[in-house]
């Protein structure tokens, strides 16, 4: 083994760059990555310089830190399994039958991915508040409240079913229709064809749906601070308060590990486990896309289904846009444009952080994430495993986790990162890299070797091959890895609220802080701005990318 090993450097030190290359992502990876949870780790098991595991046995013995492990478990549990109902019917609908205005709802079905991840908290409360739309005005109910359970699984169910309907869209559009048919010539039912032959099929693509959002629930910050209220509290929000309201770093700490470990172990699942039951159904062959297992009204009754939902998540956004128009919501529906004024005035440098931010991470996440994914792939050297783990590891990671891993890992020497522009850039870039990583991956099995040896052949090193020959071919992962980082480096909020400052703020904990503050307008106005400048960004990336492409492949040939 160590012999192989030793041969592989030796073939890896002919190029001395990559081999540099190599080394500064693997240090960059333990320092930024492994690091920060290791110091979660310790704090947790120490206090006032003293090791003990009292902080864990608290969780046994206060009711407080019970409830919300269980509150935390049983509404990601049921916002799985309800948004992976959701997004099957969905992704079915979209991509298997033949019905109008698929590509109208398949964009609107996506809206929630590309805004802050607790806007459907805002709305909820322009519509279920206090003094909402619906309970209020139109109801006329005094003593409604939507903070709690309901309210929690309400917006992340609005938040997260897009995140799996995005995920079953592949699987079912993956699925040969002619399978169905043979079923169905057989003597089969329509139900029995489904049941028997399109379930098992998507069945693991169902299950690793339901893990992500698990996961994405389990991690979600910003809607149960909002709506969850003091009677019902859950790990991630507990854990923020433990730190910044009873500044107690060592139970925050225990938190995050215990909000850890099922996230964890949900990712383990769903990447070691569930990847190897994927079935392979794309022959080659020639088929027709739309399924013939649903009669029509059947058809039309899903179909209902999906426009019913695009309805709801267009209405939410609706509220989002008419509140910051509106002067104060629930009393003086007048219009104004005084949010957006505040916004631009006193929260200018908030939106100039935000773009300062996402912009400097962005293309650093992307391009790093690429070349992450070229070695793994085309490259062997020791610990390549472990590089590739690693690399991925904080895709699986609570924000919250994040958060307070950096605080405690960058807030004394030897390095010093607590309010600096580098905390949130570091974070940003090592958090959201793993998507571009993994979608590099899948497209560089997809192509030939002998297409960057040739370039090698010639006399190009490793980093140019990369550069001039394998970039250009993955364009599409690699847009997808700027579009993920820009999107989440403009919405994030778990682990950026730990690391901001009076330097740095950033515009999703603001809209955080104004909700707080109870002044919904200027989190609305807030809101606009930033699902305004992620879909601009994402034509300016979709346009840049394509045009380098094209560049590339002129320079080539």
């Amino acid at each position: 083994m160590f012999a192989n090993a030793r041969q592989e450097l030796k073939l890896l030190a002919r190029d001395p760059i990559l081999l540099a290359l190599l080394a500064i992502i693997a240090a960059s990876i333990v320092l930024f990555v492994i690091y920060p949870l290791g110091k979660v780790l310790l704090a947790s098991v120490q206090v006032d310089g003293q090791w003990t595991l009292a902080e864990y046995f608290s969780l046994a013995e206060r009711r407080l830190y019970r409830n919300a492990l269980i509150n935390s478990l049983g509404v990601a549990a049921l916002v799985g399994v309800i948004s992976v109902l959701i997004g099957f019917v969905a992704a079915f609908v979209l991509a298997r039958l033949n019905v109008p205005g698929k590509s109208l709802l398949h964009y609107i079905t996506l809206l929630p991915i590309v805004s802050p991840p607790f806007v459907s908290a805002v709305s909820i409360l322009f519509l279920f508040g206090f003094n909402g739309l619906i309970t209020r005005q139109l109801l006329g109910l005094n003593d409604f409240s939507i903070y709690g359970f309901h309210g929690v699984v309400l917006s992340q169910v609005f938040t997260f079913a897009p995140i799996a309907y995005l995920s079953l869209r592949g699987v079912l559009a993956s699925i040969s229709p002619t399978l169905e048919d043979a079923a169905l010539n057989i003597g089969a039912t329509r139900w029995q064809t489904f049941w028997k032959v399109s379930f098992p099929l998507s069945l693991p693509g169902i299950a690793g749906a339901f893990l992500v959002v698990f996961i994405e629930s389990m991690a979600d910050f910003g809607n149960p601070l909002v709506l969850a209220g003091a009677a019902f509290p859950m790990l991630a929000p507990q854990a923020y308060l433990e730190i910044t309201g009873s500044f107690n770093l060592a139970r925050g700490a225990m938190l995050a590990i215990v909000l850890l470990i099922p996230s964890l172990t949900a990712f383990a699942i769903q990447r070691y486990y569930l990847a190897k039951r994927q079935y392979i159904t794309v022959t080659g062959k020639p088929s027709a896309s739309t399924s013939k297992i649903v009669n029509e009204p059947a058809k039309w009754l899903l179909y209902a289904l999906v426009v019913l939902f695009a309805l709801f998540v267009a209405a939410f956004y609706a509220v989002i846009f008419l509140g910051a128009f509106t002067k104060v919501w629930g009393f003086n529906y007048t219009p104004t444009l005084d949010h957006f004024i505040y916004v631009f005035d006193v929260g200018l440098d908030t939106v100039k952080d935000t773009l300062i931010v996402a912009i400097i991470s962005t293309p650093i996440s992307g391009f790093l994430g690429m070349l992450v994914a070229f070695l793994i792939v085309r490259r062997t050297f020791p610990g390549r495993t472990a590089l590739e783990f690693g690399s991925i590891l904080s895709f699986a990671v609570p924000g919250t986790v994040v958060g307070i891993g950096y605080i405690l890992a960058f807030n004394a020497q030897p390095v010093v990162l607590t309010g600096t522009l580098a905390i949130l850039v570091l974070c940003f870039v090592f958090r959201y890299m793993p998507v571009g990583i993994q979608s590099g991956i899948a497209v560089l099995r997809q192509i030939d070797p002998s297409i960057e040896e040739a370039a090698q052949n010639l006399g190009a090193d490793g980093l140019t091959t990369f550069r001039k020959v394998t970039l250009p071919l993955i364009a599409p992962a690699f847009f997808s890895g700027l579009v993920y980082a820009f999107v989440r480096a403009m919405t994030a909020i778990s682990a950026a609220i730990f690391l901001v400052s009076a330097n740095w703020n950033l515009m999703t904990v603001q809209i955080l802080n104004q909700v707080g503050s109870g002044r919904l307008g200027v989190a609305a106005a807030y809101s606009v701005v930033v699902i305004l400048i992620v879909l601009v960004a994402i034509v300016i990336i979709n346009a840049f990318v394509g045009r380098w492409s094209r560049h590339s492949s002129m320079v080539r040939y």
